[in-house]
Formats: structure tokens, sequence, C-alpha cells
């Protein structure tokens, strides 16, 4: 066997391993797409609900709560990036990421100071490789995370926000995640979850008017307790929109180059067939020449 065939072989059989692994990360990806897509749906509604739950309280009460109310001169802002833990899913953490670089440089270029909070090994690893501060860090759950999970981040913005800024502290809180829109479509959202932006308008709320509530005891205590459950609620859907679309991501992303790998093994099988048929040529063109050689020897 020729030289370059072996080469070949072996190249189709490095390809072959690699989309072994890449087809067992789509099935894998595949398979838990409904938990996460259930989890999401059965999420969605109650932040949307809590939202504006919230909205109406605030709206219909004139009391001036800390996390509804703008701090004055505000110079220091948080942003929350949800990342993934692992590889092998497209550019879905590269997407958040370039989204929080945008963000963060409009933000600066405005004179905030820009404290990042990171939830994702992907997103970790992309501060720490530039050696930049991570004002607060989480892994191990981007897909599959839990409320306990989105608890402990709520809490951990809650405070800094509930810090005077000259302690360390911050004035407003952003969170950058991508939402699922379905198993083709993806997109990176940048939302600002605190302070609470209460509008006044005529046009009709989404969804349509905002229930009027009589308050027990009184509207700060329902704000005190409803606040913290609002943050909790919007980062637990980010997570979970997150994790689908980092496994619909993934599952895409494995499909393509599994997809890729058995292309490049048609094309490598080719070119080895090729190179085989031109071996066993010039053998045959080797042994004609020299039974002629033989030939003309005997002759003379």
């Amino acid at each position: 066997m020729g030289a370059q065939v072996r080469v070949y072989r072996r190249r189709i059989r490095s390809v072959r391993a690699t989309a072994k692994i890449t087809r067992a990360f789509e099935l894998i990806a595949a398979s838990r797409m409904v938990k996460a897509q259930q989890r999401v749906a059965a999420s969605t509604p109650y932040a949307e609900a809590i939202t504006r739950a919230v909205s109406a309280v605030a709206s219909q009460s004139t009391i001036e709560h800390p996390l509804t109310s703008k701090h004055e001169e505000a110079t220091r802002v948080a942003v929350l990036l949800v990342t993934s833990d692992r590889g092998l899913a497209g550019a879905y953490s590269s997407n958040v990421l370039k989204e929080g670089e945008s963000l963060t440089a409009f933000l600066r270029q405005n004179g905030f100071e820009v404290l990042p909070y990171i939830v994702g090994r992907k997103g970790l690893a992309y501060y720490r490789f530039r050696d930049r501060e991570i004002a607060g860090e989480w892994s191990g759950f981007s897909e599959s995370p839990s409320y306990l999970n989105a608890k402990d981040v709520a809490d951990t913005l809650i405070s800094a926000f509930n810090t005077p800024t000259d302690e360390g502290g911050v004035d407003e809180i952003h969170v950058i995640y991508t939402q699922f829109v379905s198993m083709l479509t993806q997109t990176p959202v940048i939302r600002r979850i605190l302070p609470l932006e209460v509008e006044e308008t005529t046009d009709e709320p989404a969804g349509g008017p905002l229930p009027a509530y009589e308050f027990e005891p009184n509207a700060e205590g329902v704000l005190d307790a409803l606040l913290p459950r609002y943050v909790e609620a919007r980062v637990y859907n980010a997570l979970l929109q997150g994790a689908a679309s980092e496994l619909a991501a993934r599952r895409r992303a494995c499909k393509s180059a599994t997809d890729n790998a058995e292309e490049l093994i048609k094309t490598y099988t080719r070119l080895a067939n090729a190179a085989r048929q031109a071996d066993i040529t010039q053998e045959i063109s080797e042994i004609v020449g020299g039974a002629d050689a033989l030939a003309a020897t005997g002759s003379e």
C-alpha cells in the first residue's frame, strides 16, 4: 500500500472519531431540548405576570422605593452576562460577549464604571484571559439552572444595588442573555432590570390594562415583598432562556459538524481510491515494462 493511501486512511479514521463525538453531543442536546423548552414555557408567563404586578404597584403608588428610584448622579453599572459552561455551541457565548462589549463601551462613553457579573465558564475564561476584573461569578449550571441558582445571582445583584456606590455598590443592573425564539433562532437580548422604569403614558400596556390593586398593609410593604421576587424571576427566566438557546445552538452546531465530517470522509475516500488506483496502475506498468525488457533480452 502506498504512503499516500495510508495518510488518507489515517485521516478518515480521525474524522470518523470526531464525527462520533459531534453526533453524540447532537443527540444529547436534542434529548434535553424538550425539557428546556418546557421550563422556558412554564417560567415566562410567571415572569411576565410578576413584572405586570410590580409595574401596577409602582405606577399606582407615590412612594419612593429603593429598587424603583434612580440613584442621583449614577456612576457604577452592573452587567450580568449569561454564557455557557461548555463549548460546541457555535457562536452562542461569543454573541453574548459581543453584546456585552458593545454595552460596556457605550456605558463607559457616558461616564459609567462597569462591573461585570458572569454566569458560565466561557464568559469567565474570556474575561480572565484578558485579565479583566470580575465582580461576581457563577458556573456549573448553564444547561440546567435551578431557582436556587437564580436566587443566588439575584441576591448578589440586589445587595450590590442596595449598597452605596462609595462602598462598592452599583446604581443600575443590566442583564445580557440569549432569548430562545425557536430551534433555529436565538437572539441576544439586553435588559435593564434595576431600577424599574416607570413611564407615564396613555398607551395601553402589552397584555392589556394593568390591574388595580388594594395594598395591604401598604404599597411599600407590597413592593418590599414583590421586588426581590421580581428580580429572581427575571434572572431565572434569563437563565432558562439561555439554557434552551445553548442546547439549540449546540444541536445545530454539532449537526453541522457531523454533516461536514461525513462530506470530508467521502472526499478522503475518493482521494484514497484514486491514490490506490494510481499505485496499482504504476505497479502494472512496472510489471509490463519488466516483462517487455525480459522478452527483448531473450530474443537477442
